[in-house]
């Protein structure tokens, strides 16, 4: 009997480490996904910092515009850099909990510094899904709070 626990311990003990092992696996994912769209923003690449969107993502600008649709979106930031091209902006997560309940939904939240444009930063919060194997956001909330 005593064997039998200790190898149900050890099948316990095991298959928690390989969850808690998974979940950081995702949250690297994630960050990479997030280090990769920030890269893109510097180069002014539409495609690439489009490329983490779902076809319905959803976007509160720290100015609290809000936009929806990837397409309709795209052509807010085509504009905003021919309008502003020295504009930048990066975001710094603090946080990334993938969640219990639906692991192929994650939360993300940290800062953004905006470069040459109408704030210099402040909070944000994300709603990354995962969808055929790949990270993509679904929804994005900025609130700018540094002039």
């Amino acid at each position: 009997m005593k064997f039998m626990k200790t190898v149900l311990f050890t099948i316990l003990l095991m298959s928690s480490q390989s969850a808690f092992s998974q979940t950081k696996n995702e949250e690297e994912l994630i960050r990479k996904a997030r280090q990769t769209s920030n890269e893109a923003i510097a180069r002014q690449d539409i495609d690439g910092i489009s490329k983490f969107w779902l076809d319905d993502y959803l976007i509160v600008r720290g100015s609290g515009v809000i936009e929806q649709g990837k397409e309709a979106c795209k052509k807010n930031w085509v504009k905003m850099f021919k309008e502003a091209p020295q504009t930048n902006f990066e975001r710094f997560p603090s946080e990334i909990i993938i969640s219990k309940n639906n692991p192929d939904l994650a939360w993300e939240s940290g800062d953004w510094k905006g470069f040459n444009t109408y704030s210099k930063g402040g909070r944000y919060s994300a709603q990354w899904k995962k969808k055929e194997g790949e990270w993509k956001l679904q929804a994005e909330l900025f609130v700018a709070l540094e002039k």
